[in-house]
């Protein structure tokens, strides 16, 4: 028993703290004297993810040829390589194909695209898992 429970002790049985007054000053001793957790160094490190990865299974492939499987695993290397590439385009080449690609309905703007946010895209992604559950097929997006 360490000095300073025995005093909290002693002042207890001396009256000059009531019960509940000791409880909380050896509680809050006890929080004291607790051994620190070990330094962030000691924990496994963080894996990063290296791939993106996209599954489809499907009852109906579309063409009335029965079930499919779609597995899809794109590197995430690929991702940071593209917008990289896509910051040398000049704008009005990148206006050009935004504005193809929302005639294709598919409205992404690439003159937004900025490799900082991909980095913390990526930094996000072992959080991220996507799963989309319809009664003909299921979709699952997730990093690995």
């Amino acid at each position: 028993m360490s000095e300073q429970r025995r005093q909290i002790l002693q002042m207890l049985a001396e009256g000059k703290v009531t019960a509940d007054e000791a409880e909380r000053l050896i509680d809050a001793l006890a929080r004291q004297q607790q051994p620190e957790p070990p330094p962030a160094a000691y924990d496994r490190p963080k894996r990063r993810p290296k791939y993106l990865r996209v599954v489809v299974h499907s009852e109906d492939n579309g063409a009335g040829e029965g079930p499919s499987r779609i597995n899809i695993r794109v590197p995430i290397q690929l991702l940071r390589a593209g917008v990289k590439l896509a910051s040398l385009v000049p704008p009005q080449a990148l206006h050009k194909a935004n504005a193809e690609m929302a005639k294709s309905g598919l409205p992404i703007d690439l003159t937004q695209l900025k490799p900082e946010q991909l980095e913390e895209l990526v930094d996000q992604l072992d959080e991220v898992t996507v799963d989309v559950d319809d009664p003909g097929s299921k979709v699952q997006i997730f990093a690995e």
